[in-house]
């Protein structure tokens, strides 16, 4: 018997009239004209006439499910509201394993194994259309103006990632259980690349111009389970925007690291403020107005939800960075996105450092924080880790140019000293003479005088203890120690003009007022106020949090 129910309740149905069932309600589709038309449910006319071409009955059955679900997409000219085809792919996925749980009260073992395979490869084929409409989001009809696939599924993902402590809602229903992990999962590369790369584009917009106060968990979320997927952490570092090559008029290489590339706009969210580029909410607005005039627990609060905010953002970019560098198809990428924003900021070690030309000091502050994460395992073992770090980095690497930098601490003799050594350790081990030579030029101890000396490279590879540790030095310089230097100059230019504006109001209170005299104390206030809401910024991201 098909069902539990006694035979005398209902007649009796055969195992393909109840496969035709099933099948239909998955797919809304019917052979037969419709007593009742809906819009949910689609008469396949010119279906059943084939398949009555062929001697086939008009019954849903496994061997007809690719055609049918075909032409179920391919109605022309959908009416309005019609689900895309994409989220249809999506209900009929949930329908699918509705079908699949009903059927488990089935007592007929034979009746029952046949229905879950029938289901199960209608799953498969409901997945992988899926995958083709993201990828390909013409290949069926839809409204003029749909949402591109891409959309639709980081709405899916932002949903699984919501917490209940986000500052906002999520933004549309959950997926079905189990379609995200079988859409990519069952994936090959070829067949999620294009849709992947929408998605990450996507991703990059949903926290662009986001402050540490904005909604970049969720996001931050999607990212980390993203790379955790293989396939998808080779589209990531396959993105055209995972290094840019942009050109924007009166836009540095720095800066486009950072506005353009998919981690650059993770990378930018900050308590920081960024004025070429604002992010919101604006953290000094909204935590350090009017400073002065709050109680110390307000403004301690601030303090704790940001370093709050801020270490998820460091560890989840942690992880992410950590995730892609564990993957042997993905490590090298790593640290070229590293190497390529380090390069193109350079000047930002410099006394003056042209906002447009280089990635904000919010950005270079959480690349330290996160960089010193990754070198936590062999910093808290140094004793057993020095051996891998190799000196020969600063002269014989291929990814970051050291010999312009003045912070060795030896003098101009030393390094040439030294280069001899290595040459003579070198020349002793290749004794067959095959090396490349390259130009090093050394600072002196007062980053005035240099010598030239040729250091003798042969083709090696750095361990990622050593690559790892050279690279956060140099972002330290460029971020964390920069940023500091600010910090100091913020807090001497707020404390001259206090002064200022107390000078200005005492002569008001010695009764030397004046027009011009309450425009100045006007304009004092004003610099005042911004000042010390960036001082406090500064000190809540570079001072309570790195600390």
């Amino acid at each position: 018997m098909a069902f539990s129910s006694p035979a005398s309740a209902r007649p009796q149905r055969s195992p393909d009239e109840v496969e035709d069932i099933i099948l239909r309600k998955i797919l809304l589709v019917s052979l037969t004209p419709l007593a009742n038309p809906g819009p949910a449910v689609a008469y396949l006319e010119l279906t059943a006439a084939e398949l009555l071409s062929e001697s086939r009955p008009l019954l849903a059955l496994r061997d007809a499910a690719e055609r049918l679900l075909i032409d179920r997409l391919s109605l022309p000219d959908p009416p309005a509201g019609s689900p895309t085809p994409f989220a249809f792919l999506v209900s009929a996925f949930r329908r699918a394993a509705d079908e699949a749980r009903k059927i488990s009260t089935i007592r007929d073992a034979a009746l029952r194994a046949r229905l879950a395979a029938s289901i199960a490869h209608l799953r498969a084929l409901i997945l992988s259309y899926a995958r083709i409409v993201a990828g390909n989001p013409d290949t069926f009809p839809s409204q003029p103006g749909a949402q591109h696939p891409a959309a639709e599924l980081l709405v899916f993902l932002l949903a699984e990632a919501a917490d209940p402590l986000d500052p906002t809602p999520g933004p549309g229903a959950p997926p079905p259980p189990g379609f995200i992990d079988e859409f990519f999962s069952g994936a090959d590369y070829d067949s999620i690349e294009t849709a992947m790369g929408e998605l990450y584009e996507l991703l990059r917009q949903s926290v662009d111009k986001v402050s540490a106060l904005g909604d970049f968990q969720r996001p931050l979320r999607v990212l980390r389970r993203l790379v955790g997927i293989p396939n998808c952490a080779k589209a990531l570092v396959n993105h055209p925007k995972w290094i840019p090559k942009n050109q924007i008029m009166f836009i540095g290489e720095g800066r486009v690291m950072e506005l353009y590339s998919v981690l650059g706009a993770f990378f930018h969210v900050s308590a920081i403020r960024d004025r070429e580029f604002a992010s919101k909410p604006d953290v000094g607005q909204q935590c350090f107005s009017e400073a002065s005039s709050r109680r110390p627990a307000d403004l301690l609060s601030s303090f704790t939800t940001i370093k709050s905010v801020m270490n998820g953002l460091y560890d989840g970019l942690k992880d992410i960075l950590l995730t892609l560098l564990k993957n042997l198809d993905t490590r090298e990428k790593v640290l070229e996105y590293i190497a390529e924003v380090i390069n193109k900021n350079a000047s930002r070690s410099g006394m003056q450092v042209d906002p447009l030309k280089c990635a904000s000091s919010g950005m270079f502050v959480n690349l330290s924080a996160v960089m010193l994460r990754l070198c936590e395992p062999f910093l808290d073992n140094m004793e057993s880790k020095k051996d891998k770090i190799d000196v020969k980095y600063l002269f014989c690497n291929n990814r970051i140019d050291f010999k312009d930098l003045t912070a060795i601490n030896a003098s101009s003799e030393e390094v040439s000293s030294w280069i001899e050594s290595i040459n003579n350790e070198h020349a002793q081990n290749n004794a067959s003479g095959e090396a490349r030579f390259v130009e090093s030029q050394e600072a002196t101890s007062s980053g005035k005088n240099s010598a030239s000396s040729q250091l003798r490279c042969s083709k090696k590879n750095f361990s990622f203890v050593c690559e790892c540790f050279f690279m956060t030095s140099r972002v330290l310089n460029l971020g964390l120690m920069k940023a500091i230097s600010d910090f100091k100059h913020i807090s001497q230019q707020l404390a001259r003009f206090e002064d200022d504006l107390e000078s200005n109001r005492a002569v008001r209170d010695q009764g030397g007022g004046s027009p011009q005299l309450e425009q100045d104390i006007t304009r004092l206030e004003k610099i005042v106020e911004i000042l010390s809401q960036d001082k406090l910024c500064y000190e809540a991201q570079i001072l309570r949090v790195c600390s």
